[in-house]
């Protein structure tokens, strides 16, 4: 069985770290799908995914990390040839990668107590649509 679905977001630009957690347990729910997994993967390359646990202090130490790996404020290849200035969002983002898979048992994603999955804006723009397709199989 394969279910197939979108989660649709408004992100605030970069830095924004957006806790759809709530939306992957919906759709895994509802596909019905009782042992399998449910694999994410966010459309565009400024944006990723991960798990971690969704607290001030760990999403900050985490916009510091992205700070220290792929800095503001240098050169970057990417922007000498297209001008854009998000030289550092597509470094960022490919570090973390667009996907992420989930395991799913007796109808539920398995997640940690403090696990949450979470979409990482990382562009510099102000803010984004984002889509992130949801597909579950068992």
């Amino acid at each position: 069985m394969v279910y197939q679905s979108e989660i649709s977001l408004t992100t605030r630009g970069e830095g924004d770290i957006v806790d759809i957690t709530a939306e992957v347990r919906r759709h895994v729910a509802e596909s019905a799908v009782t042992t399998g997994i449910c694999h994410l993967f966010v459309i565009g390359s400024t944006a990723a995914l991960t798990t971690i646990e969704y607290e001030d202090g760990v999403l900050q130490d985490l916009r510091d990390a992205f700070e220290a790996i792929a800095p503001s404020g240098i050169p970057y290849a990417h922007d000498r040839r297209w001008g854009d200035g998000n030289g550092r969002s597509h470094v960022r983002a490919s570090i973390v990668g667009p996907s992420l898979t989930i395991p799913v048992r007796d109808g539920a994603a398995v997640l940690g107590t403090w696990q949450q999955v979470v979409l990482l804006e990382l562009d510099i723009r102000q803010r984004r649509e984002r889509t992130v397709v949801c597909t579950v199989l068992s």
